[in-house]
């Protein structure tokens, strides 16, 4: 069973607005006992021990890495994208299902329908006659009600024991055999071997039951007796379940963190109350930088950002934005021990249409990583300097503030 439960009310101290103080008191910050124990009462979740993480900063490192585990797969290979392109990228993937359905694994795959929707049905019907399931969640004209709710996840799970997770949708922007110059996107997704992998399992059925997809049957996990390795809180949500959960979880670890926030993200439009937690944490005197986009697929996304700048600048936050490739990372690393990666952009429609998964991972050597990855990162951006904020064209700021009306929309 997915917790948070559907239709659950946060108690009013764990909401967004006001759990960042719980979570400033905890005496030793981030690693203290006390919490995970917050981080439990918000999302109600397990935080799984024992896992094993490797995170992935390049596509073709990660597409690799997916491809050896569907190679190994001995029972089942579950995939949800929100984006599956038939491209390059999507025909390697094709040829794995292939060979793993002739092997006699069974493959579950979901697609969103609006984010897959350049893809001619003839790939899935090839997928399908391969001997895998497919399913596209909400087709737009049968489930045209259901339009705005969309499966943003990205998730792959080999034999409940490997899953994958992050910002890459299966497309050649991400990792090619033959990529063009210029066309690969920044991205990060991550791979877990342990319990962890287990629940993005249970995760995975959501979105297949959601999609029509036929019941199908997943074992409890055994209680082994826990083994070294990173701490990891899967935080899932969709409409209707668990996405004040994961603002509120967001915010604890702001809240707690006691020398610096860094967040990655690209499709930032993150609304008043966000702001105010950053800044508040800048005051503190946490090192809080945002790495946004320096170029974008989604113009309007972009100045929707653009128009919360003014305010983060004036509170002590820092931007930059990364200028080689489109950004497409959703992460935050905090005091080099919390990270998450995921699907969740800061804005409106991830904490209020899509299905979303991330995983919160409490390990210091994760964390190191992703401080060191994010320094990198700074290297090839530019600083937005106040000074210079304040002097950009009329025009600029018109567009600013008219995209940040519509960043419900976006």
């Amino acid at each position: 069973m997915l917790r948070p439960l559907p239709g659950r009310q946060l108690p009013k101290e764990l909401r967004p607005r006001r759990v960042g103080r719980l979570a400033h008191a905890l005496p030793a910050g981030l690693e203290d006992p006390g919490f995970e124990v917050l981080l439990r009462r918000i999302d109600t979740s397990p935080i799984h021990g024992g896992n094993q993480v490797e995170v992935y900063f390049q596509g073709d490192a990660a597409f690799a890495a997916m491809r050896d585990a569907g190679l190994a797969a001995e029972q089942e290979i579950l995939v949800e994208s929100y984006i599956l392109k038939d491209d390059a990228t999507g025909r390697l993937f094709l040829e794995g299902v292939e060979e793993a359905a002739r092997r006699g694994v069974a493959v579950r795959v979901v697609a969103d329908a609006l984010g897959s929707a350049s893809t001619a049905s003839a790939f899935w019907r090839e997928m399908e006659g391969s001997g895998a399931e497919v399913r596209l969640y909400h087709p737009l004209i049968e489930k045209i009600w259901y339009t705005p709710f969309r499966d943003h996840r990205k998730i792959v799970v080999v034999d409940r024991k490997v899953a994958f997770t992050g910002g890459m949708n299966i497309g050649e922007e991400y990792g090619s055999p033959a990529p063009k110059p210029g066309t690969l996107w920044r991205d990060t997704h991550l791979r877990v071997t342990g319990p962890a992998a287990w629940e993005m399992a249970v995760v995975f059925s959501e979105g297949w039951l959601d999609a029509g997809g036929e019941p199908f049957e997943i074992d409890p996990l055994p209680v082994d007796g826990e083994t070294p390795g990173a701490r990891v809180l899967v935080l899932d949500s969709r409409y209707g379940r668990g996405q004040v959960e994961a603002a509120s979880t967001l915010a604890a670890i702001v809240g707690a963190a006691r020398r610096r926030v860094w967040i990655t993200n690209a499709y930032f439009a993150p609304g008043r109350r966000a702001v105010s937690m950053l800044g508040a944490a800048a005051r503190r005197g946490v090192d809080v930088r945002l790495l946004l986009p320096g170029q974008t697929d989604v113009p309007l996304a972009r100045h929707a950002g653009h128009g919360y700048y003014s305010d983060l600048l004036a509170r002590g936050v820092r931007i930059f934005e990364y200028q080689p490739a489109i950004l497409h990372a959703k992460t935050l690393v905090a005091d080099d021990f919390v990270s998450v990666v995921g699907s969740s952009n800061l804005d409106f429609r991830s904490f209020v249409f899509n299905a979303e998964c991330n995983l919160v991972i409490l390990d210091a050597e994760t964390g190191a990583r992703m401080a060191t990855a994010f320094e990198a990162d700074l290297e090839q951006s530019i600083e937005i300097r106040r000074a210079d904020w304040k002097r950009r064209s009329l025009r600029h700021r018109l567009g600013d503030r008219v995209a940040r009306w519509l960043s419900p929309l976006l």
